[in-house]
């Protein structure tokens, strides 16, 4: 009996990754609808693995099929960034408090290296230095709690608030307050203190959500 071979990585997850990526560079837009028959002629290919990868970044929440409609890539609108952030506050505590109940010696240096990238970026007013180092930092503290499951929530939450075009890091005061929230965070992580660096993320993030409102309404008035 012959044995179907295993084929590398399916078009469609290759295809999948090609959008993601458009619209996390907001290439595809907030709202946009997407055209399969033009995709699938840039990409030649036929529709059918198209049609699959999307399917794929619905599930991730990144675009909306709609019947007889066709795809479109997904708005986040403020009730959806009130409704996220909360979420993501209560699970990235959680990251925090297990990071600090596993962490070693090791992996503290290498925590502080990462917010060490942070001071440098702020010295140097380099927001974009600034906002991939948090990333990292972020990141970092989810790996650290050794919560897989933790760790998947978070990322497809992650994904879909990329699809925000609002960088609060911009807003005056949010680089500093930020730095300062990292500081307490970390410095709880330090001192083993599992709780106290629970809240300090959790406060974090929705000072996050707060600060991207204050944008949003300095967009609004300069509208």
């Amino acid at each position: 009996m012959t044995m179907n071979r295993i084929a590398p990585t399916a078009l469609y997850q290759e295809v999948a990754e090609r959008l993601r990526q458009r619209i996390f560079a907001h290439e595809l837009t907030p709202g946009m609808w997407i055209d399969e028959q033009k995709l699938a002629e840039q990409y030649g290919i036929s529709r059918t693995p198209l049609r699959e990868a999307l399917k794929v970044l619905a599930s991730e929440g990144l675009v909306e099929l709609k019947p007889r409609r066709g795809c479109y890539v997904t708005e986040i609108s403020r009730r959806d960034l009130d409704d996220i952030f909360p979420l993501m506050a209560m699970l990235e505590g959680r990251c925090a408090f297990e990071a600090v109940k596993r962490a070693k010696t090791a992996d503290l240096a290498a925590l502080k290296a990462i917010h060490e990238k942070l001071e440098s970026a702020s010295r140097d007013g380099r927001i974009d230095a600034f906002f991939e180092a948090n990333q990292e930092f972020h990141k970092k503290i989810q790996e650290l709690s050794g919560n897989r499951w933790l760790l998947s929530v978070i990322q497809d939450l992650r994904k879909v608030l990329k699809l925000s075009r609002l960088h609060s890091l911009s807003l005056e005061g949010r680089l500093q307050q930020s730095l300062d929230e990292h500081r307490a965070i970390l410095a709880s992580m330090l001192s083993g203190d599992a709780a106290k660096a629970e809240r300090e993320m959790h406060d974090h993030l929705l000072s996050g959500r707060e600060a991207l409102a204050r944008m949003d309404a300095q967009n609004q008035k300069s509208a």
